[in-house]
């Protein structure tokens, strides 16, 4: 059964949207994250809540790229907030309409109580996909996997590190792989000087890196504006952290900073200058000052099965790696990722000047989120 109205909440809209057979038809709503004040709430006390969950995170994406954020829930509009999924409405008349939990983030935990919950929601979901208002949905849970019932398939498997920084500090470098800490040692040979921010001048400095890191992996640069409006919205819950040798940037990584969790999200470096250990000690630093901060958590990020160096330079920082699944409604692969796959995007970045490979950027990361 499908009902479908509108209901005023305050300064948001609250809509009653395709329910599962488990559900009464008038208990789904859909509510805005960006303007509704029990998702913050929500996600401050949610132990499953991540950065990617938060409104600066969510806020960057629509800016950006004009994605636009719903949460799907259970709970009524006068009702206190205790769980939902949050997605984002990716429109492209290239890569088609579907709804992604969420774009560009390595994983998304729906904030729900149990798998029932998650398999009720994800059906409802599911129902609009099969009316045709979308053509697919996914999620990227870490700690439920969806039912049979949710008819989602199991779309990739990733690799997820996470460090933990609770231990004292000398437990901690003890953890280090022997490769790590000679890594921080020849850097501070090297005199390699460290600078961390958040100013226009840092992100140039991560910007100039990050277009050769991508022209490396073949792939076009994110977009200069998606990190400018990052530094908008996280302001001083964003670092940009740079290695310099003399005045030449040898490395940079972006973290975020959310709860008792730093993100490690964009790495970057020269590869002429890797054995000067510039990366080493960046990583290096962010661990000390997460540490030093009270932070408990540094997220390594995912990583692609059977990238062996990745996975390997993770574990060396003491990430204790799981498994980390994304769930897709109906299972087909889209157009972007068979394009991705056949290498097309590798042959037009090695085909590109920079100028014209940071434009494409621009235009390639709005329809594959």
């Amino acid at each position: 059964m499908i009902e479908e109205s509108v209901e005023a909440f305050g300064p948001c809209q609250t809509e009653v949207i395709a329910s599962s057979p488990r559900l009464n038809p008038r208990d789904l709503f859909v509510v805005d994250p960006l303007r509704d004040p029990r998702w913050p709430a929500l996600i401050e006390k949610h132990r499953a809540s991540s950065v990617f969950h938060s409104t600066a995170w969510l806020s960057a994406l629509s800016i950006t790229y004009g994605y636009e954020p719903v949460v799907f829930t259970t709970c009524r509009p006068s009702a206190e907030l205790t769980s939902g999924i949050v997605f984002c409405k990716v429109k492209s008349w290239l890569t088609g309409r579907r709804l992604v939990s969420l774009p560009f983030s390595d994983h998304c935990d729906p904030l729900v109580g149990s798998p029932e919950a998650l398999d009720d929601l994800l059906e409802s979901v599911g129902a609009l996909v099969d009316r045709g208002l979308w053509d697919y949905c996914e999620v990227r849970p870490v700690r439920f996997e969806p039912g049979v019932g949710t008819k989602q398939g199991l779309s990739n498997r990733h690799l997820w590190h996470v460090t933990d920084l609770r231990p004292p500090i000398e437990g901690i470098v003890r953890n280090l792989h022997h490769s790590a800490r000679r890594s921080i040692q020849r850097a501070e040979r090297e005199s390699l000087v460290y600078e961390e921010g958040n100013s226009e001048r840092l992100l140039g400095k991560f910007y100039k890196l990050l277009v050769m890191t991508r022209r490396r992996q073949n792939l076009p640069p994110q977009p200069i504006t998606w990190f400018r409006n990052l530094i908008k919205t996280f302001g001083e819950n964003l670092k940009i952290r740079v290695t310099f040798s003399g005045d030449t940037p040898v490395a940079s990584i972006l973290t975020l900073n959310h709860k008792g969790t730093v993100t490690y999200k964009y790495g970057c470096s020269d590869a002429r200058m890797h054995r000067l250990g510039g990366v080493a000690l960046l990583f290096w630093h962010t661990i000390v000052q997460a540490k030093a901060a009270g932070y408990e958590h540094l997220d390594l990020g995912r990583t692609e099965i059977g990238n062996k160096g990745l996975t390997d330079f993770k574990e060396h920082w003491g990430g204790v790696c799981s498994s980390l699944s994304y769930w897709r409604y109906p299972n087909a692969r889209p157009f972007h990722e068979k394009v991705q796959s056949r290498g097309v995007v590798g042959r037009i970045v090695e085909a590109c000047p920079d100028r014209v490979l940071v434009l494409a950027g621009d235009i390639f990361y709005r329809h594959i989120g």
